[in-house]
């Protein structure tokens, strides 16, 4: 199994809340903030699946600490996700 970790920016836009990876340019949204980390696993590991099984690079992630100094008013995470290598499923 492989191991993915990103950083993600969280933050709360009228009655919803919005997770970007900014590395991969992808967004979740959920009502509750659980939902929110919950689907952002989710969608980080079908991201890191299809790359993985249809050979393609990911982008290097950037460093926390510059997500978060270019992000000081949301919140700031690494959210990870395990695929198996070249798109096999167990």
């Amino acid at each position: 199994m492989k191991q993915f970790l990103f950083p993600a920016i969280f933050y709360k836009e009228d009655d919803k809340y919005i997770v970007l990876f900014p590395d991969l340019n992808i967004t979740t949204e959920a009502e509750t903030a659980e939902e929110a980390f919950l689907f952002a696993k989710d969608s980080l590991k079908v991201y890191c699946s299809y790359s993985e099984k249809f050979d393609l690079e990911l982008e290097t992630p950037s460093t926390f600490e510059k997500i978060r100094s270019q992000n000081p008013n949301n919140l700031c995470m690494l959210v990870d996700c395990f695929v198996m290598p070249n798109g096999v499923r167990i």
